[in-house]
Protein backbone atom coordinates (compact mmCIF):
# COMPACT_ATOMS: atom_id res chain seq x y z
CA UNK A 1 0.00 0.00 0.00
CA UNK A 2 2.98 2.47 1.14
CA UNK A 3 4.92 1.76 -2.36
CA UNK A 4 1.46 1.80 -4.39
CA UNK A 5 0.73 5.17 -3.12
CA UNK A 6 3.85 6.41 -2.46
CA UNK A 7 3.10 7.47 1.00
CA UNK A 8 4.76 6.48 4.48
CA UNK A 9 3.38 4.13 7.00
CA UNK A 10 3.23 6.95 9.37
CA UNK A 11 1.25 9.20 6.37
CA UNK A 12 -1.14 6.16 6.19
CA UNK A 13 -1.52 5.80 9.98
CA UNK A 14 -1.77 9.73 10.13
CA UNK A 15 -4.71 9.56 7.83
CA UNK A 16 -6.34 6.50 9.49
CA UNK A 17 -6.31 7.97 12.66
CA UNK A 18 -7.76 11.49 11.63
CA UNK A 19 -10.61 9.37 9.79
CA UNK A 20 -9.87 10.28 5.92
CA UNK A 21 -8.76 6.10 5.46
CA UNK A 22 -9.94 3.21 6.98
CA UNK A 23 -8.87 -0.07 6.17
CA UNK A 24 -11.66 -2.04 4.56
CA UNK A 25 -10.88 -5.09 6.90
CA UNK A 26 -8.20 -6.85 9.34
CA UNK A 27 -6.31 -9.66 8.23
CA UNK A 28 -6.30 -12.69 11.05
CA UNK A 29 -3.01 -11.04 12.72
CA UNK A 30 -4.47 -7.95 12.53
CA UNK A 31 -2.86 -6.70 9.60
CA UNK A 32 -4.66 -3.58 7.37
CA UNK A 33 -6.10 -4.90 4.55
CA UNK A 34 -6.77 -1.95 1.87
CA UNK A 35 -9.35 -2.77 -1.29
CA UNK A 36 -8.67 -0.78 -4.72
CA UNK A 37 -11.13 1.51 -3.47
CA UNK A 38 -9.01 2.55 -0.06
CA UNK A 39 -5.92 3.25 -2.31
CA UNK A 40 -7.68 5.50 -5.20
CA UNK A 41 -9.19 7.43 -1.89
CA UNK A 42 -5.33 7.74 -0.52
CA UNK A 43 -4.44 8.87 -3.71
CA UNK A 44 -7.08 12.26 -3.79
CA UNK A 45 -5.72 12.40 -0.50
CA UNK A 46 -2.02 12.15 -1.65
CA UNK A 47 -3.02 15.09 -4.78
CA UNK A 48 -4.59 17.56 -2.26
CA UNK A 49 -2.14 17.60 0.02
CA UNK A 50 0.67 19.70 -1.96
CA UNK A 51 -2.18 22.15 -3.23
CA UNK A 52 -2.80 22.65 0.76
CA UNK A 53 -5.98 21.44 1.51
CA UNK A 54 -6.82 20.79 5.05
CA UNK A 55 -7.54 17.71 6.40
CA UNK A 56 -10.89 19.12 6.86
CA UNK A 57 -11.21 19.87 3.36
CA UNK A 58 -10.09 16.80 2.25
CA UNK A 59 -12.58 15.19 4.22
CA UNK A 60 -15.54 17.36 3.16
CA UNK A 61 -14.40 16.42 -0.66
CA UNK A 62 -14.36 12.60 0.47
CA UNK A 63 -17.57 12.60 1.95
CA UNK A 64 -19.54 14.42 -0.93
CA UNK A 65 -17.62 11.86 -3.59
CA UNK A 66 -18.37 8.93 -1.44
CA UNK A 67 -21.86 10.13 -1.41
CA UNK A 68 -22.15 10.59 -5.03
CA UNK A 69 -20.66 7.49 -5.89
CA UNK A 70 -22.36 5.44 -2.88
CA UNK A 71 -25.62 3.39 -4.26
CA UNK A 72 -28.01 4.96 -2.18
CA UNK A 73 -30.61 7.38 -4.19
CA UNK A 74 -30.37 10.69 -3.23
CA UNK A 75 -32.72 13.56 -4.26
CA UNK A 76 -32.11 15.94 -6.97
CA UNK A 77 -31.28 18.34 -4.86
CA UNK A 78 -28.44 17.08 -2.35
CA UNK A 79 -27.43 15.61 -5.94
CA UNK A 80 -26.87 19.00 -6.83
CA UNK A 81 -25.35 19.95 -4.18
CA UNK A 82 -22.75 17.43 -3.66
CA UNK A 83 -22.10 18.32 -7.66
CA UNK A 84 -21.18 21.72 -6.39
CA UNK A 85 -19.02 20.99 -3.61
CA UNK A 86 -17.35 19.11 -5.55
CA UNK A 87 -16.86 22.16 -8.47
CA UNK A 88 -15.77 23.88 -5.62
CA UNK A 89 -13.23 22.33 -4.90
CA UNK A 90 -12.05 21.78 -8.83
CA UNK A 91 -12.30 26.00 -9.17
CA UNK A 92 -10.05 25.78 -5.95
CA UNK A 93 -7.45 23.06 -7.04
CA UNK A 94 -7.35 25.00 -10.55
CA UNK A 95 -6.62 28.64 -8.72
CA UNK A 96 -4.26 26.73 -6.24
CA UNK A 97 -2.21 25.37 -9.28
CA UNK A 98 -1.62 28.63 -11.19
CA UNK A 99 -0.94 30.26 -8.09
CA UNK A 100 2.07 27.44 -8.00
CA UNK A 101 2.82 27.95 -11.76
CA UNK A 102 3.69 31.83 -10.45
CA UNK A 103 5.52 30.88 -7.43
CA UNK A 104 7.53 28.40 -9.35
CA UNK A 105 8.24 30.96 -12.45
CA UNK A 106 9.26 33.57 -9.74
CA UNK A 107 11.84 30.96 -8.40
CA UNK A 108 13.34 30.08 -11.27
CA UNK A 109 13.73 33.68 -12.32
CA UNK A 110 15.39 33.80 -9.06
CA UNK A 111 17.80 30.78 -10.11
CA UNK A 112 18.57 32.55 -13.36
CA UNK A 113 19.21 35.34 -12.23
CA UNK A 114 21.25 34.33 -9.50
CA UNK A 115 23.13 31.76 -12.22
CA UNK A 116 23.79 34.62 -14.49
CA UNK A 117 25.47 36.82 -11.73
CA UNK A 118 27.43 34.21 -10.52
CA UNK A 119 28.86 33.42 -13.71
CA UNK A 120 29.71 37.21 -14.28
CA UNK A 121 31.93 37.21 -11.01
CA UNK A 122 33.61 33.94 -12.09
CA UNK A 123 34.10 35.61 -15.72
CA UNK A 124 35.64 38.72 -13.73
CA UNK A 125 37.79 36.94 -11.21
CA UNK A 126 39.63 34.97 -13.87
Amino acid sequence: MAARTELSLRTIRHYEETGLVIPSARSQGGFRLYTEADIARLMVIRRMKPLGFTLDEMRDLLDATDRLDSHEPADIDEREALLERGRAYEQAAAQKIEDLRLQLARAEDFAATLRARLGDQQGASA
